[in-house]
């Protein structure tokens, strides 16, 4: 992440010098550390147990271990404020970055391990503790990344922490299978353990980032209470701050409730291991970054408001190519049109509205409040995912299913919209602006 010749960014064209600069490019590495343990324990963790014969309902219950990142914000203000011994001295969010790659590893390695044989209950307990080991470095990750990047930056850096981010989780979710197929799960999740260190090398590089705003140390109860409290209390003092929370609530709905369910919809048309490889994880990988690519371009020329609403529109209607899957049947080309078509929607959606959360949190809570703004993004599609996504796909079937993701996914479209002619976008994110001012010149 050194330049060897300071000179070589001026040879780029002037549209790509931005990816170039050094905190864009540790952006990427941190997504790509950031986004395996999603793909342990969603698409991967899914597959294995679908092809182990395990039910509908219980699969789709498995996807409540993610419900350990929507509740994230919990401890989210310890990581703000609580230094670690030793590591410590190596500053508050490099330490947290390395322990909780470590915590990441090691649960990964113990999920791998753990097979069906040993019981559901065992399976669950290993998939919840890489969620929570996943969710606290999370919670590191996007705190150093809003830190590291100037206001400037969070278009590209966001960009590129989404590639990261996809980077990350199909590397881990196409060696798995992969590897699987012949080395067992168990080598497989080991493999994929090893995705940690590009984080931990950004750690080493970066170090600490300069744009922190260290909060005051807890001393005694109610401070430590105050200090959870505080960051929530800082953001629904805005305006429009509860419209916000309910928009970011329903956004992600219909989305969720397609994606996490879509594993089950190709071992139930017979797709194969390899195909799933080549299609679901290669192809949405390209296509993935083709709306990353996208979604920045957008969100420069067309700003946050538009870019936003038309990757919100994308988002629902893609679902409807889930729909049209389930009744054509096994055709590898319909299901190379469906996860291109998807994965480059979630890719646009990923850039502009990651952009648009990260600039509603405070430099001065960083860590707590992205926490409680992503956890609330995916919290009710995941709980109706593990509790009703199995039951209901038995009795209406693929088809209307996802019909109905695709109704569910507009209230938040509409809503978003209302919020834009209300004035509302603009002023949470002025008086973001203003207290962050006020906080550096402090």
């Amino acid at each position: 992440m050194t330049n060897l010749n300071p000179n070589w960014r001026a040879r780029l064209p002037a549209s790509l010098r931005p990816y170039s600069e050094r905190a864009p490019l540790a952006a990427l590495l941190l997504g790509m550390s950031s986004g395996f343990p999603y793909a342990m324990i969603g698409a991967t963790l899914t597959t294995r147990l679908a092809q182990d014969g395990i039910t509908k309902r219980t699969v789709t219950a498995f996807s409540l271990a993610f419900l350990v990142y929507n509740f994230k914000f919990l401890w989210a203000p310890m990581v703000d404020g609580l230094r670690l011994p030793l590591l410590g001295r190596a500053g508050q969010r490099v330490s947290w970055l390395w322990l909780s790659g470590l915590l990441v590893a090691a649960a990964t390695v113990f999920l791998g391990l753990v097979t069906p044989a040993d019981g559901l209950p065992a399976m669950a307990f290993a998939a919840i503790a890489l969620g929570t080991a996943g969710a606290t470095f999370d919670i590191v990750i996007d705190a150093y990344r809003i830190e590291l990047l100037t206001p400037e930056q969070l278009g590209v850096g966001s960009g590129m922490s989404q590639y990261g981010w996809r980077i990350g989780s199909v590397t881990a979710g196409s060696l798995a299978l992969l590897v699987a197929a012949d080395g067992g799960w168990a080598l497989a999740y080991g493999l994929c353990a090893l995705l940690v260190l590009p984080a931990v090398a950004v750690g080493v590089v970066m170090g600490e980032p300069a744009r922190r705003r260290a909060p005051v140390a807890a001393r005694g109860v109610r401070q430590a209470v105050h200090a959870v409290i505080g960051p929530l209390i800082e953001f629904f003092h805005r305006r429009g701050a509860w419209l916000v929370l309910l928009f970011v609530l329903l956004h992600k709905i219909g989305d969720t409730l397609a994606n996490l369910t879509l594993r089950l919809l190709l071992n139930d048309l017979q797709f194969s291991n390899d195909e799933i490889a080549t299609y679901d994880v290669g192809i949405g990988f390209i296509a993935y970054l083709v709306g990353i690519f996208i979604g920045g371009v957008l969100y420069a020329r067309l700003g946050l408001k538009r870019s936003v609403l038309i990757a919100l529109l994308l988002m629902a209607v893609s679902n409807l190519s889930f729909a049209a899957l389930a009744a054509i049947g096994h055709s590898p080309w319909f299901l190379a049109f469906t996860i291109g078509f998807e994965n480059t929607a979630s890719g646009i959606g990923g850039v502009v509205v990651v952009a648009y959360l990260s600039a509603l949190c405070s430099l001065r809570f960083t860590a707590t409040q992205f926490a409680l703004l992503s956890a609330a993004a995916s919290i009710v599609g995941r709980v109706l995912t593990g509790s009703t996504a199995g039951a209901l796909i038995e009795a209406m079937g693929y088809v209307e299913f996802y019909v109905l993701t695709t109704l569910i996914a507009l209230p938040g479209v509409a809503l978003f919209a209302w919020m834009w002619r209300a004035g509302l976008i603009d002023s949470s994110i002025a008086d973001n602006d203003a207290a962050n001012a006020r906080a550096q010149s402090a």
